[in-house]
């Protein structure tokens, strides 16, 4: 198993700069060899804008950045891509986008097969799931399939949020909206990753980087917490 993979809860940190949480991991995860990353920016509406963003920023790490939107033929900017990228915002939008213009199959081999490094982050670390049925985003379109790039044989809720007790919202929590999930047929493991948490794979091998917890909720097993830096192997072998 070749995958490499940096799956990164948030983007922003509350009192930081875009990326700037996380800018050192994406240094070790990129490193040296690779010069140049592709940046997937269907997430958001104004590509162009989100484009520029993600450019100055790896520029300050030592990267250029390509934008799959920018290229005449995505299937081939994503087999020439020495590194990818994919940025958070709407899920559906960013699935569906993917489908539309055919890099899911692509995207899988170069990562899988070929050991092309790849981050996501927020809905980006979604579509490296089994499927995106566990996303925070409104369905403000409509993907053929709910099926994402399945690096991992598990989901992961982004941005996870712990129950408030003082708050007067009577919605229902995120934890309760992962226990609906679980309700029907679908991933037994959710990987809740909650803002300034990341997860890097290697091959077989599952690491929790970053400053918060993660909670894992499993089908008909009560939820756990893990933290900073806790080998979360098991993930990717036992999905019971």
């Amino acid at each position: 198993m070749k995958r490499r993979l940096l799956l990164v809860s948030n983007s922003t940190l509350h009192g930081s700069g875009y990326l700037d949480h996380c800018q050192q991991h994406i240094a070790n995860f990129f490193g040296q060899d690779v010069k140049r990353v592709l940046f997937v920016p269907y997430a958001l509406h104004d590509r162009d804008a989100y484009t520029t963003m993600a450019r100055n920023k790896f520029k300050t790490l030592g990267y250029e950045v390509e934008s799959i939107h920018e290229a005449s033929d995505p299937v081939e900017a994503v087999r020439k891509a020495e590194g990818i990228f994919i940025g958070g915002g709407n899920t559906f939008r960013l699935l569906k986008s993917l489908y539309d213009n055919k890099v899911v199959t692509a995207i899988r081999s170069r990562v899988m097969e070929d050991g092309v490094p790849y981050m996501g982050s927020s809905a980006g670390t979604n579509v490296a799931t089994i499927s995106i049925s566990t996303t925070n985003d409104m369905p403000i379109v409509f993907p053929p399939s709910f099926s994402a790039l399945g690096l991992v044989p598990f989901n992961i809720n982004p941005h996870y949020l712990d129950p408030d007790p003082t708050s007067r919202h009577m919605g229902e929590t995120r934890e309760q909206r992962i226990t609906q999930y679980h309700e029907e047929t679908g991933t037994p493991c959710v990987l809740a990753l909650r803002e300034g948490c990341m997860l890097l794979v290697e091959g077989n091998k599952a690491t929790l980087l970053g400053t918060t917890k993660a909670r894992l909720f499993t089908r008909g097993k009560p939820s756990a917490e893990y933290e900073p830096h806790t080998d979360l192997s098991f993930l990717l072998t036992d999905t019971s």
